[in-house]
């Protein structure tokens, strides 16, 4: 997949093998797992295998997640991005297109994620002509629930998984998008 997403401090692009360790030092890391099932990565092989699925997604679907470096240092920051979900079925939907994001806990609070959503819907409703774009989050993280609606998001409603943890649905219509 040959796309490129910039801002002004970022760089989105696919994401590579070369990614696994500083995408295996986010994952592994239990505080940023907090509102992600609790269940940090235990092994790097783990981590190449994420990037070796996302990988396959550029190919069915066109898209899917992208590392997030940051253009002053090349540091990887994390991931952000579209993805078309087709594989599970969220809150009653499936094949739907998602917006998410994981950040490094060092680079919380910078505006990173705000930054990156404002370019990922960008060119999901003026390039890919999306006409709907989901997310969903645990109910809990605040941080993330203040992005969504930074960026637009229209929270819909919360629902339990199958756990019983709440998750927020989140929307936002082309027709809304600003």
């Amino acid at each position: 997949m040959i796309l490129n997403i910039e801002t002004p401090r970022l760089i989105l692009r696919p994401l590579e093998l070369s990614d696994a360790e500083a995408m295996f030092a986010m994952d592994s890391n239990p505080t940023v797992h907090q509102y992600l099932w609790q269940n940090p990565t235990k092994d790097i092989s783990e981590t190449i295998q994420i990037i070796e699925f996302v990988q396959k997604q550029y190919e069915e679907n066109g898209i899917g997640r992208f590392a997030t470096i940051l253009k002053e240092t090349g540091e990887f920051v994390g991931w952000t991005g579209i993805k078309f979900i087709n594989d599970h079925v969220e809150n009653g939907n499936t094949n739907f297109y998602d917006y998410g994001y994981r950040l490094n806990e060092k680079f919380w609070n910078k505006g990173i994620a705000t930054e990156a959503s404002r370019a990922w819907l960008d060119y999901a409703f003026n390039t890919m002509n999306i006409n709907e774009m989901n997310a969903y989050t645990h109910a809990e993280n605040g941080a993330s629930n203040h992005v969504l609606n930074k960026v637009g998001f229209n929270f819909i409603e919360d629902y339990p998984d199958k756990e019983g943890v709440t998750w927020k649905w989140w929307q936002l219509l082309k027709s809304d998008y600003k």
